[in-house]
């Protein structure tokens, strides 16, 4: 594919302008003529604001995908733990059945009656003393049982949460992407509706404005200035260039705006965040005077989309749904902060 810029978000004016002009469309009276298709612009446009509604709600499936990943683990784990529990208790089960069948053996006479009735009472009291043992040993085996029996049913009640909290993060994970597809299946349609050619223009279009703000998905290799961890970050971003975005992927084959970030600096060996908004809190922030190569950016606010600095003014990023990692000018979009991993 040639170059891609990440469009700007549409302003409030502009979206009033597009939802008026939807509106006009729709009200045009279809007795007398079917309504007008709209132009290429005008879907290129709505296409454009459809993405851009996409991103947020990407991000927030991000998280939420994270989160219900983190609570199955814990799952996973508290049922490990169940299942060693029951273990010891079934051990403890298998020790306490001998000892309650000896004390059964004696009958359950009192000791003073079973001495006046024994033939050899010297007898008696060598096996009363080890009954006397085997009752202590039965006495320790039962706390011991109804510690572990306690637990267990603690462990239990500590699963039945965690599987709750994964079944609604998994219900929230899946309004969200719901939402996200929905919108793009909306722009697929409006995409469907153009023909042959008016895709082409479309697409040439975007070609020629990529260029001429300095955009470029080609593949490139990194020379300048960083070094260690960064250019190690800077190194594996510049190897995606021309990789797809594809909303919630951390790769390799295809990439969303944290999803690029993250992966990078995991290849030099530092740990982020998933999200956006994860990487923003975690991060050290630089002022845009002092940005050095391998910083993260943040465009629009601090949750919507991020990518990294390269130096000389530019930026790498997976910008959105049907573009290719890029390399832009970094004032391409609303600058808002930046961190430093």
């Amino acid at each position: 594919m040639g170059t891609h810029r990440r469009p700007k978000p549409p302003s409030r004016a502009r979206i009033a302008t597009l939802g008026m002009a939807a509106g006009a469309v729709s009200l045009l009276p279809t007795q007398s003529q079917a309504a007008p298709k709209p132009t290429v612009d005008e879907v290129r446009k709505q296409v454009e604001l459809l993405y851009e509604e996409a991103e947020a709600p990407t991000e927030e499936y991000n998280g939420i995908a994270e989160k219900q990943k983190k609570l199955q683990r814990e799952v996973d784990a508290t049922q490990d733990r169940l299942a060693r529990k029951q273990q010891e208790i079934n051990e403890l089960r298998e020790k306490i059945g001998p000892l309650a069948a000896a004390q059964y053996r004696s009958g359950g006479i009192d000791p003073s009656v079973q001495l006046f009735l024994s033939s050899d009472p010297d007898e008696y009291l060598d096996k009363a003393q080890v009954l006397g043992r085997t009752g202590d040993r039965q006495a320790e085996a039962l706390q011991a049982l109804q510690s572990k029996q306690r637990e267990l049913a603690q462990e239990r009640a500590d699963a039945a949460k965690r599987l709750k909290a994964v079944q609604e993060t998994r219900a929230k994970a899946k309004e969200k992407k719901d939402e996200v597809q929905g919108k793009l299946a909306k722009a697929r349609k409006l995409l469907n509706s153009l023909t042959a050619a008016q895709r082409a223009k479309m697409e040439a279009d975007q070609k020629r404005e990529d260029a001429a703000a300095g955009a470029s998905d080609a593949p490139a290799t990194y020379n300048g200035a960083a070094s260690g961890r960064a250019k190690a970050a800077i190194d594996f971003a510049y190897a995606q260039l021309g990789k797809p975005y594809e909303w919630g992927s951390t790769g390799p084959n295809s990439f969303d705006c944290s999803g690029l970030t993250g992966s990078a600096w995991r290849s030099a060996g530092v740990s982020l965040p998933r999200t956006v908004k994860q990487q923003y809190d975690a991060g050290r922030k630089v002022a845009k005077s002092d940005l050095q190569p391998g910083d993260i950016i943040y465009w629009y606010n601090d949750n919507q989309h991020n990518g990294m600095y390269v130096g000389n003014g530019k930026a790498i990023h997976a910008p959105r749904t049907g573009k290719n990692v890029e390399i832009v000018p970094l004032d391409s979009m609303p600058f808002f902060a930046a961190s430093r991993p």
